[in-house]
């Protein structure tokens, strides 16, 4: 009988025991919180109303973005991030508006056509100085450039169909930059310029003698205001009659 007595006292000092070391067992750690979520990326919209005008017309660039704590676009600087401006472009353009933010960079463009007004006819029994000023026309550059752009090559065709039918013509070609930037690096860069056009020039066939070059730098801009609509005017090779 003892013994019962003392397996049964064995039994739930066992039982009481592993009891006891189930309570004491430490509850497993919660899971680590999800990581937060990746920022938005940016979007960003671009359009040109109208998107095709007459040379000397305006239009109005309206932009949009979210997400964005940097926005600009190409030639205008930095803008708000959703607006409105309006632009008066020398040349047919696309225009970049880039937004950047914490999620990554976004883009988005607009084209705006530029046409050029007609040439006017030939007047009757027109001087070949009046031919000149009629049908030859400037080469512009791009900012801080001084090749001469894709969009250019059909001025520049144009003026090498008119030096064909007119091989005794001299001329001068005088290289032009905007304001910005020091007088002795404008006078330089206007001096590439000019001789850009020079050369492709007498690569078409005009003759080098009758081409002269000169630089002006910034010193004789055509339009004074300082945006950029009026610097894209002043960056240019301008062409010269010689009398």
């Amino acid at each position: 009988m003892k013994q019962r007595k003392l397996k049964w006292v064995t039994l739930v000092f066992a039982l009481g025991a592993i009891m006891m070391l189930g309570a004491c067992k430490k509850k497993p750690a919660p899971p680590p919180p999800p990581p937060p979520p990746p920022p938005a990326a940016p979007t960003a919209s671009l359009t040109a109303n109208p998107n095709t005008i007459d040379k000397g017309q305006s239009t109005t660039l309206t932009w949009e973005t979210t997400n964005a704590t940097d926005t600009s676009i190409d030639t205008v600087g930095a803008v708000q991030p959703s607006g409105s401006q309006s632009i008066s472009p020398a040349q047919s353009t696309t225009y970049t508006l880039t937004a950047k933010g914490p999620g990554g960079t976004q883009t988005a463009t607009a084209r705006v056509t530029v046409n050029a007004p007609p040439p006017p006819p030939p007047q009757a029994n027109a001087t070949e100085e009046e031919l000149f000023s009629q049908n030859v026309k400037d080469v512009y550059f791009d900012y801080d450039k001084s090749d001469i752009r894709p969009d250019q090559q059909t001025s520049l065709q144009a003026d090498l169909q008119f030096f064909s039918q007119h091989p005794s013509v001299n001329f001068s070609v005088e290289g032009h930059c905007d304001e910005r930037g020091s007088t002795e690096y404008n006078l330089a860069l206007g001096d590439s310029r000019a001789n850009a056009v020079r050369n492709a020039l007498v690569q078409g066939g005009v003759t080098a003698d009758h081409v002269k070059t000169i630089s002006y730098g910034k010193e004789k801009p055509f339009c004074s205001e300082s945006n950029e609509a009026c610097w894209q005017q002043n960056r240019r090779g301008h062409f010269v009659y010689g009398k």
